[in-house]
């Protein structure tokens, strides 16, 4: 289906709401996808990583002269497919990679909820693809920042040692800058998160790019009742040149503080159940507020788009 066609069938009602999440490997799209997702729930929410149509499985990519990053390694015609199906309320027959070993094992039943978010390495590489969704994200954490993700990561859950998972950045280099960051360019949001004054051992935090293809909340008003210690709002120019509003949440702020910002952008909704305590954890355990407010921002984007009946709308 062409991208223009597929968009005008997005326009119809009773169809899914759709997110997608991009970025590197180790960018941080698992945890702000497992925020949203529990916060929404099994029963109104669906997750969907693209990493999943990968062409070869492991073993097979040692003999191959590109990564998973490229176009080529996976399958990008049946991603483009499943995602009209979930765009406009249809199951679909998705295939499974297996991150632990590096196998494709069989495929999962798919039904798509109210909401459907999808993250992975290559959701906005097509026109067809980007016109699938609703709100599209590109996470642009630092390089050393992700590499450090990365290297934790996969030292520690994946069974690689830390010299193979520089040798492997290394070898995925060209491939990252040919086909993974480009999709900044496409997200209607641009989130980096990189530790407080650029130092290490220190708490995140995050700049929000809000470009104005799609309408952002008005965070003029929002934040009319936060200190700016916890948040604040500026004009940044974009790759382009062109103005575009840039929303900071300082990781060193007082807990309480950001807090404060959070209900808020909660409030802003109007959505009659509790800010969902979910929200901002990471994988250690602990809450991040920038990761918060980060996910309810998109949770914003997403009720908006249909999820939750809205009083008064």
């Amino acid at each position: 289906m062409p991208h223009k066609l597929m968009r005008i069938h997005r326009a119809e009602p009773l169809r899914p709401a759709m997110l997608a999440i991009a970025g590197d490997s180790a960018a941080g799209k698992t945890t702000v996808t497992r925020g949203l997702t529990e916060a929404l729930g099994a029963d109104r929410s669906t997750s969907v990583c693209v990493d999943d149509y990968h062409r070869y499985d492991r073993a097979e990519r040692c003999g191959l002269p590109f990564t998973p990053l490229h176009p080529a390694c996976n399958h990008v015609q049946i991603m483009e497919q499943h995602l009209q199906l979930l765009a406009m309320g249809q199951p679909v027959l998705k295939p499974v990679y297996d991150h632990r070993d590096g196998s494709l094992v069989r495929p999962r039943l798919v039904e798509p909820r109210d909401l459907v978010i999808v993250e992975g390495l290559l959701p906005l590489h097509t026109k067809l693809a980007r016109a699938c969704f609703d709100v599209t994200v590109y996470l642009d954490p630092p390089e050393p920042v992700r590499h450090a993700w990365k290297i934790a990561r996969d030292t520690e859950r994946r069974g690689y040692t830390r010299e193979q998972v520089l040798a492997e950045l290394a070898r995925r280099e060209a491939d990252s800058s040919a086909f993974v960051r480009p999709q900044q360019r496409e997200a209607d949001i641009v989130v980096r998160f990189e530790p407080a004054g650029g130092g290490a051992g220190v708490p995140l935090s995050v700049t929000l790019l809000l470009r104005p293809t799609v309408r952002h909340p008005n965070f003029a008003r929002i934040l009319s009742g936060a200190t700016s210690s916890a948040a604040h709002l500026t004009l940044m120019r974009d790759s382009d040149g062109t103005p575009v509003d840039a929303l900071h949440i300082h990781g060193n702020a007082d807990p309480l503080e950001a807090d404060v910002v959070a209900k808020a952008i909660w409030h802003d909704l109007g959505v009659p159940e509790p800010l969902p305590g979910c929200l901002g954890r990471m994988p250690d355990g602990s809450r991040n507020e920038p990761l918060r407010i980060t996910q309810l921002i998109l949770l914003h984007h997403l009720i908006r788009a249909g999820v939750w009946r809205i009083p008064g709308e």
